[in-house]
């Protein structure tokens, strides 16, 4: 048997309160083949057994992955139950309250509760139990359901992060699922119950507080990437050879901070064209306004920073292409010099190796020479020693190599 739903919804259209209640009612009897036979069967029980089964399940304290459980009427929190049993008691007592119910990193185990006591539907707790999805908003009946990505720059290693987080939004609860430390929604939380008629909007006004706690989060993330790639104009005309590393590396964080920034404009629109019960007011489409004015520079900035990076990558490839053109003509150039010296040194020697050959020959002292006992010999060797050298001189001159 399905469990009757918990939700109070605005004035609709008919046809649009029908639609989401058969909706739901399918979505219900599709999570249930999820959820344990105890859960499954406890509602059938007789009044004595049930009061048994709430009693235990409220001495029990819920999964690990809840990390905050409060429940709110007339933007005040007026419990902060300690088990997820608890929460539905007072829902039941409350039918004006609001609960807001955070998950970090939970389990399908963990969520069967909330998907069968909320009516979530099996893809929507698929996507919220396996997580990596992409940014998007889906609507299940009178309960929606929205990816964002977070992000954060870390300046220690000059880097971003980015986190994922989940969002189920009915007209009486929001249940958070996080898989990662960003965003940080106490902060969210604690504003809102700090800002006297902040929740007057209902659960609306929750999930846009935390659409515009991930928007405003961008803006240190555009600094930081600003920034970082002002350092890598100057690493690049520098001549660092590390540069073209970190260059890649920024452009994919990049192309990751595009794929968080633009599907927020189409999630946006839908939540400007009515929330879990097909209603916004006037003030939350003008606060809905101003975020996806925020998103739209952001979205521009990244688009900005891809550009840059394509436009900077290509004249650090120039620059590099330069130097080694610079060093292969460096090194030609001395090949050259040592070339020239080379031809130098072989034509002073071999114009010093004729005046040794010929001392060497007359030097032997053989009897038979007919030019030691010339008296002539030795003005004739001497002239021969220098006509051959100077013979050799202009032909190496001729040549250029002296």
């Amino acid at each position: 048997m399905a469990t009757p739903s918990r939700r109070t919804p605005r004035p609709a259209a008919p046809s649009l309160k029908a639609a989401s209640k058969a909706v739901g009612k399918a979505a219900a009897t599709a999570v249930s083949r999820a959820v344990p036979r105890t859960a499954r069967t406890a509602r059938t029980r007789e009044p004595a057994l049930q009061a048994l089964a709430e009693q235990e399940a409220a001495n029990t304290p819920y999964a690990s992955g809840v990390i905050n459980n409060a429940v709110y009427e007339n933007g005040v929190r007026i419990a902060s139950p300690e088990t997820l049993a608890g929460t539905f008691k007072i829902l039941d007592r409350h039918p004006k309250a609001i609960a807001w119910i955070g998950l970090y990193r939970p389990t399908a185990d963990e969520l069967s509760a909330l998907a069968a006591e909320f009516n979530l539907h099996e893809l929507a707790i698929e996507d919220a139990v396996l997580a990596h999805q992409r940014p998007k908003i889906d609507r299940y009946g009178d309960t929606l359901f929205t990816v964002l990505k977070a992000a954060q720059y870390i300046d220690e290693t000059e880097t971003v992060e980015f986190g994922e987080l989940h969002i189920f939004s009915g007209t009486n609860f929001v249940i958070t699922v996080r898989h990662s430390e960003s965003p940080d929604l106490s902060v969210v939380r604690k504003r809102m119950e700090e800002t006297p008629g902040s929740m007057d909007e209902g659960t609306e006004a929750i999930l846009y507080a935390i659409l515009d706690a991930v928007v405003d989060g961008y803006k240190p993330v555009v600094d930081g990437v600003a920034n970082d790639i002002d350092e890598i104009e100057t690493q690049v005309f520098d001549g660092d050879a590390q540069v073209s590393r970190r260059i890649y590396e920024l452009n994919r964080e990049v192309i990751e901070f595009e794929r968080a920034v633009t599907p927020l404009i189409q999630i946006i629109d839908t939540l400007s064209g009515g929330f879990a019960d097909g209603y916004v007011g006037d003030t939350l489409q003008q606060y809905l306004r101003d975020v996806a004015d925020h998103a739209v520079q952001t979205k521009e900035r990244v688009e900005e920073f891809r550009l840059l990076l394509r436009d900077i990558l290509a004249v650090n490839t120039s620059l590099v292409g330069q130097r080694q053109s610079e060093e292969s003509r460096n090194l030609s150039e001395a090949s050259n010099r040592q070339a020239i010296e080379t031809r130098k040194i072989s034509g002073w020697a071999a114009i010093l190796f004729t005046p040794t050959l010929i001392a060497g020959i007359y030097g032997m002292n053989f009897k038979a020479m007919p030019e030691l006992h010339w008296a002539l010999g030795y003005p004739f060797a001497i002239g021969l020693m220098i006509v051959s050298s100077l013979v050799l001189y202009i032909i190496f001159k001729r040549r250029g190599w002296l």
